[in-house]
């Protein structure tokens, strides 16, 4: 069975009502089909892809592009991640046991079985070594990009927006200006971002990761045209790994992603 046949029989339960329903749209006007099988909803590499899809909703549906996406984790960590990203409900689902996952053959992550742990703590001391780079290609050049700023990138914070959820003092978007100017990802800005992601799950640990056991499994990313041809696949290989090109993750949907990119601020809210 193919990717789109397997995904177009995948049911699960949807955020916005609790139903289970098909994860895969019903017959909606779509010219491409964008489906995101995340890692756990309180996972890095889930909240900072919404962070990207939730800045650029309005460019999604101007191309007719129909998201939906389905995490591990269970509907109260959906409603929470909704909340928090701004990514809709009625467009994510959950996968509590990660079983889509493995029949779509992602990859687990690091998976040593410690002697004498629990499984959920076996997941915690794997997870621990994939976020120092074992069995995470790419995770450690990738956290060093958040601190040292990125000039193929956009600017990611707007510089009237105020930062307040951070254990850090409270400050502007144009704070950055000071460490690189305007108009590209500057020094720490992305690292800003990352740490209020932090801040957001270790707050709510038991909401986001109601079961530990499943921390390491990595997601994947899969888009079809209407008529169901896969035309792009991205399988994440480790932690911060979820796009081909993590300096503007949606570039594989726009030919001028790039350059738009660099001419856009966030946005504060999805509209759908």
């Amino acid at each position: 069975m193919n990717v789109y046949e397997q995904l177009r029989q995948t049911h699960r339960q949807r955020v916005s009502d609790g139903a289970i329903a098909p994860v895969w749209p019903a017959a909606e006007s779509a010219s491409r089909v964008l489906l995101l099988v995340w890692s756990q909803l309180g996972d890095f590499d889930s909240l900072e892809y919404a962070w990207w899809l939730r800045r650029d909703w309005a460019r999604l549906q101007a191309a007719g592009i129909v998201v939906r996406a389905i995490g591990i984790g269970d509907r109260a960590a959906g409603q929470q991640f909704a909340q928090f990203t701004g990514f809709p409900a009625e467009a994510l689902f959950v996968d509590p046991t990660a079983t889509l996952h493995r029949e779509l053959e992602l990859y687990a992550g690091l998976s040593i079985n410690w002697p004498g742990l629990k499984p959920s703590q076996t997941a915690w001391v794997n997870l621990m070594l994939m976020c120092a780079g074992i069995a995470s290609p790419g995770t450690l050049r990738e956290v060093l990009r958040g601190y040292t700023g990125d000039r193929t990138a956009p600017q990611l914070i707007d510089d009237d927006t105020v930062i307040d959820d951070t254990p850090l003092p409270t400050l502007k978007g144009a704070f950055f200006q000071r460490a690189g100017g305007h108009g590209w990802q500057r020094p720490f800005e992305l690292a800003t971002l990352r740490l209020r992601n932090m801040t957001e799950v270790l707050g709510k640990w038991g909401t986001y990761v109601p079961d530990a056991r499943y921390m390491t499994q990595r997601g994947g990313t899969f888009l079809f045209d209407a008529a169901g041809q896969l035309l792009y696949e991205h399988r994440d290989r480790g932690i911060l790994g979820f796009a081909a090109n993590m300096s503007y993750p949606l570039s594989f949907l726009f030919a001028d992603a790039v350059a738009t990119a660099a001419t856009m601020t966030p946005t504060s809210e999805i509209t759908h």
